[in-house]
């Protein structure tokens, strides 16, 4: 009798309404915390790159990947706006599309590592994407504000103004939301067998 053949993917998880309503709704609750609990959490250290590099990895269906994290991020963004005055909140919309774009690029990244989940890799992944979103938004804030002169002194200076934001919440927050993200996964594939077998639908 011959044996079957794995499909491709196989080992992809199919999240299901729950699990995927259960990331969405923790993402926007941290997201919440660090806002209004300014001071007791890091800013910053927040779930939204570590999951969209998780989805990537993991969503069979690669559109999941892109749409969760980002519906996270609008749900608790429109909660936050809220509590704001009109001037913050027009300031936001202004840099939102560019922290959107590299949310959804962290995503694209994590399809690289599709079959192919290991620490280094994961680690080298989770440092890529924190590092590109601080290159990125950093430019963009020295680009198109009056904050930093437009010279190379002053996109060093814009960058080093970052830097505590960099270091001590995307890339720790990326590191460690990652490390708990793929290792809690991959102890509940060590038990739960679907979670190894079954296909994002």
């Amino acid at each position: 009798m011959s044996q079957s053949v794995p499909a491709p993917h196989a080992n992809l998880v199919s999240p299901g309404t729950l699990v995927l309503c259960g990331m969405v709704a923790f993402t926007v609750i941290y997201r919440l915390l660090v806002h209004f609990a300014a001071g007791e959490l890091p800013w910053n250290f927040t779930p939204i790159e570590a999951m969209a590099l998780f989805g990537g990895a993991y969503f069979a269906k690669r559109h999941l990947a892109v749409i969760v994290p980002l519906v996270a991020m609008a749900g608790a963004d429109a909660l936050i706006a809220l509590a704001l005055p009109a001037a913050q909140i027009a300031d936001w919309l202004r840099v939102a599309p560019v922290i959107y774009g590299c949310v959804a690029l962290t995503a694209v990244a994590g399809f690289a590592l599709r079959g192919r989940v290991r620490v280094w890799n994961t680690a080298v992944a989770a440092v890529g994407s924190a590092t590109g979103f601080y290159l990125v938004t950093n430019f963009f804030t020295w680009a198109t504000t009056v904050m930093y002169p437009h010279t190379l002194a002053g996109l060093g200076a814009c960058y080093i103004a970052g830097w505590p934001f960099y270091q001590h919440g995307t890339l720790a927050g990326t590191l460690v939301w990652s490390a708990l993200l793929f290792g809690g996964f991959a102890l509940l594939g060590r038990r739960f067998t679907v979670l190894r077998l079954t296909t994002a639908h």
